[in-house]
């Protein structure tokens, strides 16, 4: 009787062996396999984002939802290392973007991509430091949002740093100085008016750099005009003082939604400067109801061109096209840089699995994206400071036959 006991429990140790050593753990699997989806497959890491994906901003929402969904499943396709991506619907509102995080935070959010726009992802952006998850943020461009950058009219520092935040956008100082300097090295315009959203902290912003840097750079600015949210339906008072006072390019650091009234309301009086936007623009012809004739010529700066040539962007491309049936926009291509830059950061860091906490994780993503350069679809050569601020560079284009076109 102690001997058949014997020899079953050898048996079964024996089979043990055997199933331990041809399980899906086995380190020689090729990088392009993809991943063993048995019991012992190592659980995804949680990438939590937040956006508009209802209302009037639910443009940026969807398409950086969509492009790092895109991405999200480029990787997971490689083996290796796997996400799990989650995104909330804020609907552009601070406290519904609040309400979201702590949802994302309850599943076990490990990596933030942040919300979207500014105002809320100020708001969540004070969440992750407090809890140490790391955000990087495909397109809240405030400096509210890293805090620790000083105020460009009064040079001090309003908020401090938030240790834990990276932005994949330009600041809006960047974009408004360098508005600024394209419009003056290009020579588009002898008299400039500015409308700008003043209760807004992407459009006031963008301003505050731009109208320093324009005058250093000697630009007339013949106007500056003034809207609120609660206003932004009659433009009539701003493009009369604009026309009046002979302004030829009209500069507009502001969403889409305004621009498309501004242009419609232009072309009803008669008035046709030349307009320039930056990237909250990207999305006009896609505005219910607004005749894209009327945006025609439209400049605006942009980190993401559709119709570059490079293999990466054509790649992209393709697949949003064939996923979602439209081209893909720069908030689209920045959510997919988001996930990538992860990515890149956490293989470069030696992180195989979802075993580290977010504050682990949080760890290493701050040292290697204060020290790595990564290429990517909106920019090759990217560099990360201290500050939490992107180094790349912006492209020109304009709209020509209802599509975006490079300037350069």
């Amino acid at each position: 009787m102690k001997k058949s006991v014997a020899l079953l429990l050898a048996a079964a140790l024996c089979l043990c062996l055997f199933v331990g050593c041809s399980g899906g753990g086995n380190s020689n699997t090729p990088a392009t396999q993809a991943p063993d989806n048995g019991a012992a497959a190592a659980a995804p890491i949680k990438i939590g984002g937040i956006g508009p994906l209802t209302g009037g901003a639910a443009i940026y929402g969807t398409a950086a939802k969509n492009g790092a969904t895109i991405a999200v499943e480029e990787i997971n396709a490689l083996g290796g290392l796997q996400f799990d991506l989650r995104y909330e619907d804020d609907a552009h509102d601070a406290e519904k973007s609040v309400n979201a995080y702590n949802t994302l935070k309850g599943w076990g959010m490990q990596i933030f991509l942040g919300s979207v726009t500014s105002t809320p992802c100020v708001a969540t952006s004070v969440e992750a430091n407090n809890d140490h998850i790391f955000l990087l943020t495909p397109s809240a461009s405030s400096t509210d949002v890293l805090g620790g950058i000083a105020n460009p009219l009064t040079g001090t520092v309003d908020i401090p740093r938030k240790d834990t935040v990276f932005q994949m956008c330009f600041v809006d100082p960047n974009q408004g100085s360098a508005s600024a300097q394209y419009i003056a090295d290009q020579k588009l315009g002898t008299k400039i008016a500015v409308i700008y959203k003043n209760d807004d902290v992407y459009s006031t912003g963008v301003y505050n750099s731009f109208a320093p840097k324009a005058q250093e750079l000697g630009l007339d600015i013949v106007s500056t005009t003034t809207f609120t949210e609660d206003t932004k339906t009659d433009f009539s008072v701003q493009l009369n003082d604009a026309k009046s006072n002979g302004a030829d390019l009209v500069f507009l650091p502001m969403y889409y939604d305004a621009a498309a009234l501004i242009l419609t309301q232009a072309n009803a009086m008669g008035y046709a400067p030349k307009w320039f936007g930056i990237d909250g623009m990207d999305g006009i012809l896609s505005v219910d109801g607004f005749n894209t004739a009327l945006a025609e010529g439209v400049m605006l700066l942009t980190p993401f061109s559709a119709d570059s040539s490079d293999a990466k962007t054509q790649s992209f491309v393709a697949k949003y096209q064939a996923a979602y049936g439209e081209v893909p926009n720069q908030f689209a291509a920045d959510g997919y840089d988001c996930v990538y830059a992860i990515y890149n950061a956490l293989t470069k860091a030696g992180v195989k699995d979802s075993s580290l906490s977010a504050s682990e994780l949080c760890d290493k993503l701050i040292a290697q994206f204060t020290t790595m350069t990564y290429d990517g679809i909106t920019g090759t050569g990217m560099t990360w400071g201290a500050d939490g601020a992107v180094t790349k560079s912006p492209k020109g284009m304009f709209i020509q036959n209802g599509v975006y076109v490079g300037m350069d």
